[in-house]
Parts: C-alpha cells; structure tokens; sequence
C-alpha cells in the first residue's frame, strides 16, 4: 500500500510535488531536456541565418522551431506523467521506462492539447471568466488521457468530473508554478544576457546582424535550461491532483490496497 495515496491539502501536494522533483532531478530534467535540444538546435540556426541575413530562412526556421517546441513540450508531458505515475505508486521510475510507456499516447497528446487549446483560446477571446473554467475544467486532460486512455471527449470529460469542486486548488498551483517559471527565466536571461552586454560593449561590436545573432543565441540557450528546470514541475503537481482526487471521490487508495492484497502486481498496475 503506498502510504502518500490519501487525501492531500494543498500545501502537502507542492510538499509531494518538490520532493518528488528534488529526489528524482536528473530524472524529470532528462526527460524534459531530451525533446528541447531538437529545439535548441532549431533555434541556434535560427541565429545563424540572422548572421548570414538570411531573413526568408529566418521567418520559416521560427515558425519550424515554435512547432517543434509545442510537440516538444507535449512529448515531455506525457513521458513526465508516467514517470510521476510510477514515483507515486512507488514503483522505479527512469527516463527510457516513462517514455517507454507513454509513446503509445504522444500522438494522442499532441491532438488532444492542440483541440483544448484552441478551445480555450476561443473562449479567452471572448470573455476571460469562460477562458478560465475551460482551462481548469480541463486541465488535467492529458494525465486522464495518458493514464486511462480515451479521445478527446472521454478524457475532457473526464477531467471535468474529476476537477468539480478543486478547481481553485488547481488554480492555485497553477499560479505558483506561473511565477516561480516567470522568475527562473528571468534570472537565466540576466546571467546570460550581462555577459553579452559586456562582450559587445569591451569588443566594440556594431553589426545589428552580429549582435542580433548572439542575443537570439543566449535566449536559445536561456530557454532551454529555463525550460528543462521548471517545466517538470507543473505536470508533476497535475499529476498528483489527478491521484489525489481519485483518492477522494474514487476510493482510488482502497482499490489499490485491495489489488495489492488480491495478489499481484498484474491486478495492481491494472487498478492504477
């Protein structure tokens, strides 16, 4: 029996999510950072064609390296839950096993974010408050969809139901992720970006081309370790409050002591 699975308050769900993040770094990190150097390659040709004053190229390797940061970011989610899935249940967890088990949801994933998000934008356009429940009625789509499988109705559905009388919980998480994101990219582009203010100040450099090279350069870069250091951490935190509002409105706990007792790791993993 996994003794975390009970109730949590919501200070003991960020309590669970950075112990989690803390004592398994390399892990969630790894499996963040694997998809964005497909990114950081994308975005430091970018820079290479300002240099060259490729402006054409620049225009259509921007918009093939923001595709690839969406499917990117998605890929990760998805391997990230799993990871998270298994922590959980205490089960061992590494970066080939969680993106192991979760290649047969990525397409699945990818099609399901793009339709919520373009649901919830919509509803943003329109009126903010619409916006904000579509978001949180439905932000955890992806864990349902990942963990239970299902389209984009069941697992929109799904998350509905399961987020019905948490949603401020969630928007607080969602807010405290938001800003500690905010400030860890804002410290990585000050330590990266007054070294550069300093070379092009010592060497004398005056090429717009030059200088506009480096800058998209070190915002590659300040992007990328911003990214792999904090993007974990909202999904882990979603991935807990899907368990945590199984737990419950589910009895998701009693019905995993009761596969546990009934004998076996297969009865087990088909409960979780």
């Amino acid at each position: 029996m996994v003794t975390v699975l009970r109730p949590l308050s919501t200070s003991e769900l960020l309590d669970r999510t950075f112990h989690l993040y803390r004592n398994n770094f390399l892990v969630f990190v790894g499996i963040t950072a694997i998809p964005q150097l497909a990114v950081l390659a994308l975005q430091l040709g970018t820079a290479t064609m300002i240099l060259q004053k490729q402006l054409i190229g620049v225009g259509v390797m921007a918009v093939v390296a923001a595709l690839a940061s969406y499917v990117a970011i998605e890929i990760s989610h998805a391997a990230t839950i799993m990871a998270v899935s298994d922590l959980h249940l205490d089960r061992p967890a590494s970066i080939g096993s969680a993106y192991s088990a979760a290649k047969s949801s990525l397409l699945r994933v990818i099609g399901i974010t793009l339709a919520v998000a373009i649901a919830t934008g919509i509803a943003f356009i329109f009126l903010i408050v619409p916006g904000v429940y579509l978001a949180l009625a439905w932000s955890l789509t992806i864990p349902v969809t990942v963990l239970e499988g299902g389209g984009l109705n069941a697992s929109t559905s799904r998350s509905k139901s399961l987020t019905k009388g948490s949603r401020g919980r969630i928007f607080a998480v969602y807010f405290l992720m938001l800003v500690l994101t905010i400030i860890v990219s804002i410290v990585m582009q000050f330590v990266l970006f007054l070294p550069l203010g300093i070379i092009t100040a010592a060497i004398g450099v005056h090429d717009p081309a030059a200088t506009g090279a480096m800058s998209q350069a070190l915002q590659a870069v300040a992007a990328f370790i911003s990214t792999s250091l904090v993007g974990p951490l909202v999904t882990i935190a979603l991935t807990l409050i899907y368990y945590d509002l199984r737990v419950r409105k589910e009895g998701f706990d009693l019905q995993l002591m009761m596969a546990t007792l009934e004998g076996g790791p297969q009865n087990v993993a088909t409960t979780a």
